[in-house]
């Protein structure tokens, strides 16, 4: 039995079909210290890149076209002991979705990968490339623990109004209801802020996947993905909600894969525009239909922050996160000035330097922007499972 006190290396996975990022971390029960954090990118195109960032020295990056993830893992412990950085006791994983079943984060063993392997429908374009993430560093690292920490979790305790879907109960009983997605992120700003520095929050993840969150006194009590990480607001490529009319539509024409892959990679701010599922190239671009992509964008959002705040009962918080809402002042105020009617008014020159509260003095409506920190939460939910499991006495 380890101690309490003794810090931990923690390795942090967090992959998608395309990308791994990763963290290393020594956390204790009293500090998460991050080691160096570190990503690869375009996995499987000629344009792939990688870049590694010590936490004391100079970000490092190489143009490193990979196969696969199976490459990628090589690369990833090959720069992690390049930097002489101690192995992982224990790793934890972001698993996107784990279904009716996992809905807790947990140790990773045999039973738990099976019921992950039962839920790869709840999230097929997401849940494969988390498994072989999970099998590839089991292969690598079977002494450290490994722990699930799935982004479903924060969300579990969605009032049965809000998750139920109208459909039968026969359905709901199996499992099909309103899943909610980026719960890492949202954790993390609840816990950032601090659960009653806004009772009414509305906290905005916008990135190629975008999903917003209700949150009262610190607990979810909405949020706009649904079932799968397609539902809510348009994305990158992503359509988000639909009428159910559309999907039998094209069911008619094309077989469910093909229709899976319009909705999920073809569809929204690249099927609107024609040009880029990336909100930087698309505001750069002088096309018409980069503008209406970008405008259907911004309308999506503050209709789901107008639906949100009705749900909440008003709203003391707006943050925003997410990479977009981070890096694009443009769509910030955008968004923002379709809330003036909610009493929502920014500072201009504190939004085009992003400053944290970016609220004009007179707002009744605090607007905030948060660089979130999923890794960040991984490494401690994976601190808590590991040590929760190693023993008693252990938080």
């Amino acid at each position: 039995m380890s101690s309490a006190f003794e810090p931990w290396t923690i390795l942090t996975i967090n992959g998608g079909s395309s990308s791994l990022k990763f963290a290393l971390f020594a956390v204790s029960n009293s500090q998460v210290q991050a080691l160096g954090r570190g990503a690869i990118e375009n996995i499987g195109e000629s344009n792939g890149r990688a870049w590694y960032h010590p936490i004391a020295g100079e970000p490092r990056h190489w143009n490193q076209p990979m196969a696969g993830l199976p490459e990628a893992v090589d690369w990833m412990l090959r720069c992690l002991t390049s930097f002489e950085l101690p192995p992982p006791r224990a790793i934890g994983h972001r698993i996107v979705a784990g279904g009716p079943e996992c809905y807790s984060h947990q140790r990773i063993d045999a039973a738990l990968l099976a019921k992950l392997r039962r839920a790869i429908a709840f999230a097929p374009l997401h849940l494969p490339a988390n498994l072989a993430l999970v099998e590839a560093l089991i292969d690598r690292y079977p002494e450290a623990v490994q722990v699930a920490c799935f982004d479903t979790a924060f969300h579990h305790g969605l009032p049965e109004i809000a998750s139920r879907l109208p459909l039968p109960r026969e359905l709901w009983q199996r499992g099909v209801r309103k899943y909610g997605f980026h719960g890492l992120s949202f954790e993390y700003i609840v816990d950032y802020l601090g659960p009653s520095a806004y009772p009414r929050l509305i906290v905005a993840h916008l990135g190629n996947g975008s999903s917003l969150a209700a949150i009262r006194d610190g607990r979810p009590v909405d949020t706009t993905m649904g079932l799968t990480p397609t539902g809510g607001v348009m994305m990158g490529t992503r359509s988000g909600d639909l009428d159910p009319g559309v999907v039998l539509y094209l069911l008619e024409q094309r077989s469910p894969a093909q229709v899976s892959q319009l909705l999920n990679q073809q569809s929204g701010l690249l099927g609107v525009s024609g040009i880029s599922g990336d909100m930087q190239t698309l505001l750069a671009s002088p096309d018409e239909r980069a503008k209406l992509a970008v405008d259907m964008y911004v309308y999506a959002v503050a209709k789901a922050v107008g639906a949100l705040a009705a749900a909440l009962g008003g709203l003391d918080g707006l943050v925003f996160t997410g990479g977009i809402g981070q890096h694009a002042p443009l769509i910030r105020q955008k968004i923002c000035e379709r809330l003036a009617w909610m009493g929502v008014a920014l500072s201009e020159p504190l939004n085009r330097s992003s400053q944290e509260d970016i609220s004009a003095p007179n707002s009744p409506i605090r607007v905030l922007v948060i660089p979130t920190d999923e890794e960040r939460m991984i490494a401690r939910h994976t601190y808590r499972v590991a040590h929760w499991d190693d023993g008693p006495g252990h938080p």
